[in-house]
């Protein structure tokens, strides 16, 4: 909020609105340090934000280091363009390390794409096996989630953060009418709305919206959809890293480190910590943006209530997305990868997750409708018995009639059957 102030008041300055050694001294006056955050909260209260004593502290500030300077504090101003256009720039400073992490996840996971571009392992759908794929096609998978999570972030950040001057019912009346009062010569005309806008948002390096948006709330929607999608994105991350840590499956490992993941019971417990963050934060983000969304209802030319409840949600949307964006780029820059176990848990099924494939081949010799009946049967022998479904096939006169032994044992053979799996990942990180 600080900054807002110092930057009105250049922008003013540039126009001639504000004595240019004015604006310096309030810059100069406008440092967090010199204030007393916790005095301003509470004053806030008296309010309903927090402006207004800040205002007041500044003014005093101001006064301090040159008595004709403070005349100049917050001129034409209001409460909301100096708050708003302030969380526009904290957001702006979050988004940037947002960014950041995310594209250096993204870099990690294209290299785990790239070395495990043909490592085979069972996917799943539903929870159950399915067919086979491969453990590089999944990082690549998330990292294309990331992509899009940054892409997403990088065109708000761009362009969807403006500053806010609008005045007290977004008229911009009381800038323009003191510069009115002090002669600057293109008040008249509206022409000093237009070049205090550009200038502002020059200064502080956010965009210029097409109007003032006190009771439009288009930027923090798309802020909160950015932030929500961002979340959500890890969060996918996060929670197939969760499944593929599991005891039973143990596919994959996040990085150890001193009394990470430790349980306070049981010492042999070594938690998947990082990824339980990053849900934790993707569970809660889409839900607080949700509130965000719905302060689009403002009435009026100011909202009594709708505006001031987005300061909390929008606060924890930035702190839980970039905490779960930096938290990822450990996770996946020291994740574990078992090949080893990948390949025992495709044994599991005996070659079921299969079956798709041999359906395929024997549809054009005995029928679609046949095939799959005679598959399903076999399946549920194998299952039944824990004998393979190759040997289980090969008892089949019709099949191995239209197949042979040696092509059903092949086609039986998970690492055969996946698809364009190596060609995708090839596209996603090329």
């Amino acid at each position: 909020m600080l900054d807002a102030e110092a930057a009105l008041a250049r922008a003013q300055a540039a126009l001639g609105a504000v004595p240019a050694a004015h604006a310096e001294t309030i810059t100069a006056a406008a440092r967090a340090e010199r204030f007393d955050v916790r005095a301003l909260a509470l004053a806030s209260r008296e309010t309903a934000n927090p402006v207004v004593a800040l205002v007041r502290a500044l003014t005093r500030a101001v006064a301090e280091d040159d008595p004709a300077a403070a005349e100049y504090v917050h001129r034409g101003s209001t409460s909301q363009d100096v708050f708003d256009t302030g969380a526009m720039l904290v957001a702006g400073r979050a988004l940037g390390l947002v960014l950041d992490d995310l594209g250096r996840a993204a870099e990690a996971l294209a290299r785990l794409a790239h070395d495990h571009r043909d490592t085979v392992m069972a996917g799943r759908t539903l929870a159950l096996q399915a067919v086979p794929t491969t453990f590089g096609l999944k990082a690549a998978g998330w990292r294309q989630l990331l992509l899009d999570a940054h892409e997403r972030v990088a065109r708000v950040r761009a362009g969807g953060l403006p500053v806010s001057l609008g005045g007290a019912a977004g008229t911009l009346a009381g800038y323009v009418e003191y510069a009115r009062v002090d002669g600057v010569g293109a008040a008249a005309s509206g022409e000093y709305a237009d070049r205090l806008l550009d200038a502002f948002a020059a200064e502080t390096g956010l965009a210029r919206p097409a109007l003032p948006w006190h009771a439009l709330r288009t930027p923090i929607a798309d802020l909160a959809s950015a932030l929500a999608f961002t979340a959500g994105a890890l969060g996918k991350l996060a929670l197939d890293v969760q499944n593929l840590s599991r005891t039973e499956i143990a596919e994959v490992a996040e990085p150890t480190g001193e009394g990470r993941g430790a349980s306070s019971a049981m010492p042999h417990k070594r938690n998947p910590v990082l990824a339980t963050l990053i849900r934790s934060a993707a569970l809660q983000v889409p839900a607080l943006s949700t509130g965000l969304t719905q302060c689009l209802m403002a009435e009026d030319e100011r909202s009594g209530g709708a505006w001031h409840a987005e300061w909390l949600l929008l606060r924890e949307c930035l702190r839980l997305t970039g905490g779960a964006a930096h938290t990822v780029v450990e996770l996946v820059e020291g994740l574990s990868v078992h090949p080893d176990r990948m390949a025992a848990n495709l044994d599991l099924t005996g070659g079921h997750l299969v079956s798709e494939r041999v359906t395929a081949h024997l549809a054009p010799l005995l029928g679609r409708n046949a095939a799959k009946a005679l598959l399903t049967e076999a399946s549920a022998r194998a299952a039944r018995t824990g004998v393979p479904l190759a040997r289980v096939l090969s008892t089949y006169p019709e099949v191995v009639d239209a197949l042979g032994g040696e092509r059903v044992a092949a086609l039986c053979d998970p690492p055969g059957y996946v698809g364009a799996a190596g060609v995708l990942v090839d596209r996603a990180v090329s």
